[in-house]
């Protein structure tokens, strides 16, 4: 062992005097047992590794194949070495044939004995591992190995009921209304629902409410993919990916997503041609005529005016509605899939937050047209206003399951409140009742007169039904950073005009400030100009003309509606705030997440793991952080759930500095601004009035639209 020690002292000089004493305990007391120079550097390698910095693992692979050498001379890695030289040819049938008396001989041929006990020195092995942990921090703390995330992928499974199975195997299932029972969804480890059940009444309208993260549009996604069954002949459409741009025109990108109507119309045209050029087939007439027929069955001629009606409730112009899909931006071609949605009439639609990608005059128009919806409607929103105007039902996801409440969300707040009170009064009055028959078994347990009572006071005891407290989800609370006071002028533009190009002037002849206390929102219809304006305030933008002043303190915080798109997707939370404001403790991290609801292990999970909501949250964190006195927000609610746009109000209404937000969220304008901006006809102006003036706007520009 002295030779192994040497060798090991010339080769690596350096190496600390603890991981030689345990590298040299290692090789002691297993010197007979390593087959090959494999197994020295599978158990002494890493700490080889660790001990030099200019060697590769071929150098260390080669000094592990020395040291067997100098532990067994005459073997290395190329020889594995016998565990017995044999003599002679064996004949391993008479061996087997007389296997009793064999055993041993068969064995040390075939098998390598070794002795199984712990041969390393514990309190050695404990120190040297210390040690080297120690140098790996240390290593890790120059050298960080970002990994790439782990890809999550959603799972469900559920109970089939057999009657629907035979029925959907035979084709004689005309059920239109949809059972999904006992069913199971996780995403990755994390379990969304758990023994859950779904009922979708034909002709209904639900809202499938419930916190960030729990597996709203998840549950779409694998409905609408077939994870989840629902019997074969229902259609399903989920508006989830825009319109793909090429050179089709937007009126007739609607019109060809109603199929049937499109074949029919194809088979006409194919036979008129075959008549025109001269076919005398009678069977032509006959199949032209049927065409025809069916073609007025469904309203063919209609379909044209339908498309048109719902592109300009949606925001298109006429203009518009023939220019192809290319030109439009992921925005509209987004309301160019609602359209053909809304158009094609499913038997099942599925709606993931519709009203995100949409201006007040068209959810205003939306909910309108979604009232008198003809078959069954599933809408994921977070739009107060939207769910208290369209559904018929509300489905109150949490807790691993799903509640069903009839009525709008205004109703199902009132009836889940109520049922809350109710369960929490259950809950005491069975706590008390426990508590009194303890109390009658605590005293009298040791009295003989009363042995059978007090047994049966423990029985009834034991039957009662096990308690559960009441869980009630906790209050969503934001805290924005607190500022100091700045002596006005704050913020102030006189005379703006701005324009893109040569042409195309966005604004003119603008007038507009704001102070310290300006809690203000720019309403408009999309393409107005509204993203641009807050870029002309934030000094993104030049005017072309006139002038922009800001007082020297002033620091923006901007939360851009594409701001939830451009995190790193590859790093956790608190990695997130490291990269952008470098050099504090991961304790100041923690409590800005925290401040904003993302804490605990949400804030290590990887930002491509989390819900949109919780995204969202952990990207106010970011802004915030930088302690900004003046906040402009554009769109900040979509993704969040209804709860966290509450709070995000009241987290507004205490703020110390100036808001400017541009917004869709009718409850959360009239809950924060004191003042409307609108962005209409090439220049801003103040409405008088508040929102109630804006919806009397936009309600008389949208009947005007109808009536054309």
């Amino acid at each position: 062992m002295g030779t192994c020690s040497e060798y090991i002292k010339n080769v690596f000089p350096a190496i600390d005097e603890d991981l030689k004493q345990y590298v040299e305990g290692v090789l002691e007391n297993s010197a007979d047992e390593f087959e090959d120079s494999e197994e020295i550097y599978e158990a002494v390698g890493a700490v080889l590794h660790e001990v030099s910095t200019d060697k590769t693992e071929e150098d260390i692979r080669n000094i592990c194949n020395e040291l067997l050498n100098l532990l067994q001379p005459g073997k290395s890695s190329k020889t594995n070495g016998a565990l017995k030289i044999l003599d002679g040819p064996i004949h391993l049938g008479s061996m087997a044939g007389n296997q009793e008396n064999t055993i041993e001989e068969i064995k040390s041929i075939w098998v390598a004995q070794r002795d199984d006990s712990l041969k390393v020195d514990a309190r050695k092995l404990e120190k040297a591992e210390a040690k080297l942990q120690g140098k790996q921090e240390k290593r890790g703390k120059e050298t960080k190995v970002v990994s790439a995330p782990k890809l999550q992928t959603a799972t469900a499974s559920q109970v089939i009921n057999k009657k629907d199975s035979k029925l959907e195997a035979k084709g004689n299932n005309r059920a239109q209304d949809i059972r999904i029972e006992n069913f199971d969804i996780a995403y990755g480890d994390k379990v969304l629902l758990q023994g859950a059940d779904l009922t979708l009444a034909f002709g209904r309208r639900y809202g499938l409410v419930g916190r960030n993260g729990l597996g709203k549009s998840t549950l779409l996604k694998l409905i609408s993919s077939g994870n989840l069954k629902i019997p074969s002949h229902i259609s399903i459409l989920h508006v989830e990916q825009e319109v793909v741009g090429d050179e089709t025109l937007a009126i007739n990108s609607v019109l060809e997503c109603d199929t049937v109507r499109q074949n029919l119309l194809e088979r006409e045209k194919q036979i008129s041609a075959a008549i025109n050029s001269g076919s005398t087939d009678p069977e032509l007439n006959t199949q032209l005529s049927e065409i025809y027929a069916q073609l007025q069955n469904i309203e063919a001629d209609k379909a044209p005016a339908r498309a048109s009606v719902i592109l300009a409730g949606l925001g298109f112009t006429a203009q518009m509605q023939q220019n192809p899909t290319k030109t439009f931006s992921g925005g509209w071609r987004m309301r160019l899939a609602l359209a053909r949605a809304l158009f094609s009439r499913p038997d099942l639609l599925l709606l993931d937050e519709p009203t995100n990608m949409l201006d007040i005059k068209a959810i205003i128009w939306l909910e309108n047209y979604l009232q008198n919806w003809p078959t069954t409607l599933l809408v994921v929103s977070h739009d107060r206003n939207f769910l208290e105007a369209v559904p018929t039902d509300i489905l109150y996801l949490h807790s691993q399951r799903i509640e069903h409440y009839k009525g709008n969300y205004e109703q199902f707040e009132k009836t889940k409140s109520e049922k809350l009170k109710n369960q929490q009064r259950e809950y005491e009055a069975q706590l008390q009742q426990r508590q009194h028959v303890q109390e009658f078994i605590d005293r009298f347990r040791y009295n003989a007169n009363r042995a059978a009572l007090v047994q049966s006071k423990i029985k009834m005891l034991e039957k009662m039904p096990e308690l559960k407290p009441i869980l009630k989800e906790t209050e969503v609370v934001l805290r924005l950073p607190e500022t100091e006071p700045l002596s006005p002028p704050i913020l102030q533009l006189n005379e703006v005009m701005f324009r893109y190009h040569k042409d195309r002037v966005i604004f003119s002849n603008v007038n507009i400030g704001a102070t310290m206390e300006s809690r203000i929102c720019i309403v408009g219809d999309n393409g107005a100009g509204k993203t641009t304006l807050l870029k002309i305030i934030m000094g993104i933008f030049t005017p072309t003309s006139g002038t922009r002043h800001v007082h020297r303190n002033l620091k923006f915080g901007y939360f851009s509606q594409h701001h939830v798109d451009q995190l790193d997707m590859n790093v956790n939370s608190v990695e997130l705030l490291q990269q952008n404001f470098k050099g504090k403790p991961i304790e100041e991290y923690r409590r800005q997440l925290g401040s904003f609801g993302v804490s605990g292990d949400l804030a290590l999970q990887t930002v491509s793991s989390l819900s949109g909501g919780q995204k969202s949250r952990v990207a106010f964190a970011s802004m915030c952080m930088g302690r900004p006195n003046f906040l402009v927000l554009d769109e900040p609610t979509n993704h969040l759930d209804i709860e966290t746009i509450e709070a995000l109000g009241r987290a507004i209404q205490k703020y110390t500095g100036g808001v400017i937000l541009v917004s869709h969220d009718e409850r959360l304008i009239r809950m924060v601004t004191t003042e409307l901006w609108h962005c209409s006809e090439g220049t801003v102006k103040s409405i008088e009035g508040g929102f109630d003036e804006y919806r009397k706007i936009v309600e008389r520009e949208l009947e005007a639209v109808q009536a054309k």
